[in-house]
């Protein structure tokens, strides 16, 4: 065989070898369809997702399918333990400085979770994280605020929170591969993502917010805060239905999912914890926006019925369990016939349902004509309630609106009302009612089975009512 030949044959083993490699790369590269709404995948384009029933809402997205998801991994030994062995009470958390976060998080701080704080923009998210970092980790930790969406410290609004410690380093930074090595290398105490939708990985071919890129960021944080110990706080703007932008497999994936509710032209806030693997769920902390950032709100109750009007109609106050806190409201309802064909009702605080179904029990059992009138229902405080423990106040408030009769001003009530007009029995009525004595209410109106419970509490009278019949008489 002459060289020549040796040389064409060469010339084809390498095309051939590179027809096979880039052969090899296109079949690592698939196109799948995902659901912006629920994350949903999916080999072709649909029209209406099949997992949320959306219509429309499938996007295209390149995956590598040889893409290796990056991590934090050590060389510490897998051990298996029984689960006998295993104590909560030994779990060391890190207290915040803020008794109100703290009592939203179970305790504290757990080291090595993954948080997710959500709300609307400018509700303070961002606001209450640099507190953290302000009041609580201080030397010898070491904070690592990630911000996105800025290419400058100096932009950061943090100048009205007074100073920071040294250990708190601020990094402008979005790609997922760079913020991996920082903290590899530096190993914090606390990281802060600023906000995930502006991470995005190059492994990843869609835009920073997709489906991919933030299941794929989110995984790489979980990655690091298991394998390295550490505490992630990520913020997550949410949608116009009040979620968390992106897939809901997010929030399946964190330890914990804090809500910040308000509205933000208002002082007040309200963090719901919404899932707590460290922790009971469904906890509030009321904080109040001033000019130097979030300021506690130790009783809520009392803060809840400032303003309340005195021997107004349609005004009652009533008591919601959040979590293990009692926490008094003030429900005002108001009742006047409509000047139009069709009544207009409104909710404001409470579920829309829930009222209208309470004023149908009214016509149906006490005869209330109801039909031609507007009603209006609105829970002072900004606050958002759907415990049925507030049905009875309520029902009551809309009584004494359409009576025009005003609600003795020291009286409280709570019960749950079923459709037959029964008034039914609430879980915990002894904090209920030991809070309504604390504020200096006299008396207080409990479902009829609920009195035995109750019959230990002096300094306050304790009234049981069977039905609606029975509270209509106090109006």
């Amino acid at each position: 065989m002459s060289n020549k030949q040796r040389g064409q044959k060469a010339e084809r083993f390498c095309s051939l070898f590179q027809h096979i490699k880039r052969r090899k790369t296109c079949e690592r590269k698939k196109t799948v369809y995902f659901c912006q709404n629920c994350g949903h995948e999916e080999t072709k384009w649909l029209g209406q997702c099949p997992a949320c029933k959306e219509w429309n809402t499938f996007v295209e997205e390149k995956v590598i399918a040889s893409s290796v998801t990056s991590g934090s991994r050590t060389d510490r030994e897998i051990q298996i333990v029984s689960l006998s062995e295993v104590n909560a009470d030994d779990q060391d958390r890190i207290t915040t400085g803020m008794a109100e976060l703290d009592r939203v998080l179970g305790g504290g701080i757990v080291p090595g979770s993954l948080v997710l704080v959500g709300g609307d923009p400018g509700i303070g998210k961002s606001t209450l994280l640099l507190q953290v970092c302000q009041k609580t980790f201080r030397e010898p930790f070491g904070v690592i605020y990630f911000r996105g969406g800025i290419s400058f410290p100096d932009q950061t609004p943090c100048k009205p929170m007074g100073t920071f410690q040294e250990n708190l380093k601020l990094l402008c930074e979005t790609n997922l591969a760079a913020i991996r090595s920082v903290i590899e290398k530096r190993k914090p105490e606390l990281v802060i993502i600023d906000s995930i939708q502006t991470m995005y990985s190059e492994e990843v071919t869609s835009a920073p917010g997709s489906v991919s890129q933030v299941r794929e960021s989110t995984n790489v944080f979980m990655q690091l805060a298991k394998g390295l110990g550490i505490t992630i706080f990520i913020v997550g703007h949410v949608t116009k239905e009040g979620t968390v932008a992106g897939p809901r497999v997010l929030e399946h994936m964190v330890d914990t999912v804090l809500y910040f509710e308000g509205d933000r032209h208002a002082s007040y806030r309200i963090l719901r914890g919404v899932k707590n693997r460290f922790g009971s769920t469904n906890e509030i902390g009321v904080f109040e926006m001033r000019q130097n950032g979030l300021v506690e709100v130790e009783n809520p109750s009392e803060y809840m019925l400032s303003g309340k009007p005195e021997n107004a109609s349609g005004s009652v106050v009533a008591c919601s369990m959040e979590g293990t806190r009692p926490l008094l409201i003030e429900i005002q309802a108001l009742v006047c016939e409509s000047n139009f064909g069709m009544p207009r009702r409104t909710a404001t605080g409470t579920d829309y349902n829930r009222v209208n179904l309470l004023m149908a029990v009214l016509e149906k059992r006490i005869g209330l004509h109801l039909g031609n009138c507007d009603a209006y229902v609105n829970i002072a405080g900004g606050i958002r309630m759907n415990e049925p423990a507030i049905d009875l106040g309520i029902v009551m408030a809309i009584v004494s609106s359409y009576k025009n009769r005003p609600i003795d001003e020291k009286m409280i009530v709570f019960g749950e009302v079923g459709l037959s007009g029964e008034v039914r029995a609430v879980n915990m009525p002894e904090q209920r009612v030991a809070e309504a004595k604390k504020l200096g209410f006299e008396t207080c109106v409990v479902p009829e089975v609920s009195l035995d419970m109750v019959k230990g509490i002096r300094g306050i009278k304790v009234m049981g009512v069977k039905n609606i019949s029975d509270a209509m008489n106090l109006i």
